[in-house]
């Protein structure tokens, strides 16, 4: 293909090298950050030599090209535009910082725990295994090696919030290992243990600011969110510290003063304070899910995909460690598996259907990445330009997830979904009904809705 030709219609199309703010490059992809996105020609876009996809995203337009491709392409936009290469991690900063707060907030959510995902999905493979086995066999329970491996399985949930509350001072740019002497104040041996507290006759309290109140001295086992904010708080506070302390005594007061002030405020108000928000949160999406028949999980998996498009997904991260902090349940991976195969399914029935070849050669792969749980080729370079798979693929999450709410499916940890889910579900047949329910609805309903005639 001819690169530079590409580069200049990508130039035209979007608004001129006047309207670029920043660009770099991933594997696959041509990130822009623009000055104005409303200028941007998708249709035009779509028809340049070697794009197989457009969308923009958390405040970036992301073009497909392609590995081998992009890079290529991206040379030479550099040299149209006349302006410098960034780093990707230079774009993401960029790109949030023309967010809507809201916006930043829900990013910040996902740069917090996606980091953490590794961690918990070791915990919760290990953790399904040995369910699975101990069904198998109940007497393994008291083999030594079986315990053993029982305190590997939930370790990472038991101090969840000093992995919290490290990635969440990095996120924020406080210092990490400060972040995890918060955590660990919050989860300190001298306070009861939060799991402790319904069997417990008696509760500790203490008396605080001087009188003015009592707290329950209680550890925050099973929360996120009074982990976030107290760990927020602290990088703000040490970050003004830095710059009004003097240097020679920097080294000294900051982090003392740091981990003082924010310890105590965190007990004494962010944790009572957040720990009824979260708890609330909580309750009400289990209320959700728990509605009769399924008709809760149903609603989840119909919107999934749509909240994927705004961008605001990565929120669910903090509500799946919050389930399985404190029930040890994760029901709402099987409702993200759901929405993400019903999309792989639609767009697998789209290039079924069409006779555009270009559009077939982009959606067969698209599709198998939503089947492993990565959607955003499927639903932005394929469904959501041709609307009525899209829809399709919204009922086809809706059907899978009344399935998984009626047969009561769950998994041990989260951060995966799709085909390799089945390495942390707790009935792998269940998963299995789950997915091909989600599939089979959004192919057969793409294939009826669809219509090449009127839509190409």
């Amino acid at each position: 293909m001819n690169y530079n030709k590409s580069a200049k219609e990508i130039v035209q199309f979007i608004g001129g090298k006047d309207n670029v703010v920043s660009a770099a490059h991933c594997a696959t992809r041509l990130r822009l950050v623009l000055a104005d996105s409303s200028k941007v020609e998708l249709k035009s876009i779509e028809d340049v030599e070697g794009v197989k996809g457009i969308f923009e995203s958390a405040g970036q337009v992301q073009i497909i090209f392609g590995t081998g491709v992009v890079n290529k392409v991206y040379e030479q936009f550099l040299i149209e535009t006349g302006i410098e290469g960034a780093s990707k991690s230079d774009i993401k900063q960029v790109s949030a910082s023309k967010l809507p707060w809201y916006k930043q907030a829900i990013k910040a959510l996902g740069d917090i725990f996606v980091p953490i995902i590794p961690a918990i999905v070791a915990s919760g493979l290990i953790m399904g295994l040995l369910g699975g086995l101990s069904n198998l066999n109940p007497e393994l329970a008291n083999n030594d090696m079986f315990m053993i491996l029982s305190l590997f399985s939930n370790a990472a949930f038991v101090f969840l919030p000093i992995l919290i509350a490290q990635s969440t001072a990095k996120t924020f740019g406080g210092n990490q290992y400060l972040g995890s002497v918060i955590g660990m104040i919050m989860i300190h041996p001298d306070l009861m243990n939060a799991w402790a507290v319904a069997s417990a006759e008696t509760i500790p309290t203490a008396s605080v600011w001087f009188g003015m109140y009592n707290i329950d001295l209680v550890g925050y086992q099973g929360h996120v969110i009074p982990i976030v904010i107290s760990v927020w708080f602290m990088s703000m506070l040490e970050k003004k510290l830095h710059e009004i302390v003097p240097e020679m005594l920097d080294l000294f007061v900051t982090p003392l003063t740091t981990v003082v002030v924010t310890g105590y405020v965190a007990l004494t108000i962010i944790g009572p304070v957040f720990v009824t928000l979260e708890n609330g949160i909580l309750s009400f999406m289990t209320a959700l899910l728990a509605i009769p028949f399924g008709i809760g999980a149903m609603l989840c998996g119909a919107i999934y995909a749509p909240t994927v498009v705004g961008g605001i997904h990565h929120m669910y991260n903090a509500l799946e460690a919050g389930m399985l902090s404190a029930t040890g349940f994760n029901t709402w991976m099987p409702i993200a598996t759901a929405a993400n195969v019903a999309q792989g399914g639609a767009a697998l029935a789209f290039a079924m259907k069409t006779t555009n070849q270009k559009h077939k050669a982009l959606a067969v792969p698209a599709s198998l990445s939503a089947f492993l749980g990565i959607t955003e080729p499927a639903i932005f370079g394929v469904n959501l330009r041709f609307i009525k798979p899209f829809i399709a693929g919204c009922i086809g999450g809706a059907a899978g997830a009344l399935t998984s709410g009626l047969l009561n499916v769950s998994a041990t940890a989260y951060g995966i979904t799709g085909l390799f889910g089945i390495l942390i579900a707790n009935n792998i047949f269940h998963y299995i009904i789950v997915m091909a329910v989600s599939f089979a609805v959004a192919y057969v309903t793409t294939i009826i809705l669809y219509k090449e005639e009127t839509e190409n």
